[in-house]
């Protein structure tokens, strides 16, 4: 089964605690900086490793949540905006324990972010504190026990992290026939498919199915001589696909298959069916999740959904975008719905944490496929093979 998710653990600690030693040990490369001088790591810095029995996973450092130079506060907002992104947290202390670092055990506890503490240093600066309710590991850089760092990551790492994701398991068997339908337009990336076409052919390989893929106008003449289990489409041609498809072969999108693996699909189902309250001035956020060239005629998140929605709706809408994972806006709650992408390039628990913001707020949720399948008239079809 190939894994969709690299988890995120990132070193969180003080200035000077050796937060970059420890992901230079863990990741066996000099990926930061090490230096007596304190803020010498100015910006969270991401390593990719392999861990046995885990997989891929990413080591995120990141600068000291103590520093008070000029540039210091927008270094610690850059600090807490990868706590919003971890799956684990490694916390670091040398030492002395103070009220920094019981503010960084609580901001865990309040993110529901499993994490244990290291305590570095530990030949050269004893503990002052018990640490209560926590899992404390000493360590040392000049004779770095990386099998006890890693033992406790495999521990306290969500196993739901890194195990197999479901895209179609649940639903095809070996053997049996999908279609794929992959546009190749102008907004299709040049000479590749993009990741969730990737994924869901390597999903139907593992299951052992059939994957069928064909261009858009390729299908009708496909469907004249067979009957797949289910057709699979991107999402911006859903109107044209759902008028080709028999109404008996169960049809929905890429994307939607990514809101049920990354996202939370059942919010997303009562979510969608806020577009039918929007009203005149009503704010959409939409939430890309990765980096693109903006195409001002095509783009989808930017173009094509706010289009569509004012057609369904009649509504004169306004919309604003947050890019990659950047933060949500501090007045969220002036949302009436925010449309998250497939996510495909970002792992389930960073737009899970994105939503659960959204939803403490009361703004409804969707994603990008299940808005466009509401949109063209299709929404219960696309998602009835999903519903419980």
């Amino acid at each position: 089964m190939v894994q969709l998710n690299k988890p995120h653990i990132g070193i969180f600690g003080r200035m000077n605690v050796g937060k970059s030693s420890i992901a230079n040990a863990l990741t066996g490369q000099d990926i930061a900086v090490v230096s007596e001088t304190p803020g010498t790591t100015t910006d969270p810095v991401r390593k990719v490793i392999e861990i046995l029995g885990i997989g891929p996973v990413v080591i995120v450092d990141t600068p000291g949540l103590d520093d008070t130079s000029a540039l210091g506060s927008k270094r610690v907002v850059r600090t807490g905006d990868a706590m919003d992104q971890v799956d684990l947290a490694i916390l670091v202390f040398a030492g002395e324990f103070n009220h920094y670092d019981q503010s960084l055990m609580e901001s865990c506890v309040a993110r529901k972010i499993p994490f244990f503490w290291v305590h570095n240093k530990m030949d050269l600066r004893p503990m002052n504190v018990e640490i209560r309710g926590a899992d404390v590991v000493k360590f040392s850089c000049k004779e770095p026990n990386v099998e006890q760092l890693l033992g406790k990551i495999k521990e306290h790492l969500p196993k739901s992290s890194y195990s197999p994701n479901v895209i179609l398991d649940d639903y095809v068997r070996a053997g049996e026939e999908v279609a794929l339908v992959i546009p190749v337009d102008a907004s299709a990336p040049e000479g590749r498919l993009i990741l969730p076409q990737v994924q869901t052919i390597r999903n139907l390989l593992d299951i052992g199915a059939v994957a069928v893929c064909l261009k858009d106008t390729e299908l009708r003449e496909y469907l004249q001589t067979h009957k797949p289990k289910l057709v699979v489409t991107d999402s911006q041609v859903f109107g044209y696909v759902s008028s080709v498809v028999p109404a008996e072969i169960p049809l929905t999108s890429f994307s939607i298959l990514f809101s049920r693996l990354k996202g939370d699909f059942e919010a997303y189902l009562k979510g969608t069916r806020t577009i039918s309250k929007l009203e005149n001035g009503d704010k959409v956020l939409i939430m890309e999740s990765c980096s693109h060239s903006v195409n001002k005629c095509d783009d989808i998140g930017r173009v094509k959904i706010p289009n569509w929605l004012q057609k369904f709706t009649g509504k004169k809408l306004k919309f604003d975008v947050v890019a990659n994972l950047d933060a949500l806006p501090a007045d969220v709650e002036k949302y009436k719905l925010a449309i998250q992408c497939g996510g495909c390039m970002v792992t389930r628990t960073q737009i899970l944490r994105r939503l659960e913001v959204l939803k403490e707020k009361g703004v409804a949720v969707s994603n990008y496929g299940l808005t466009i399948a509401y949109c063209n008239g299709i929404f219960d079809r696309a998602t009835e093979l999903f519903k419980k």
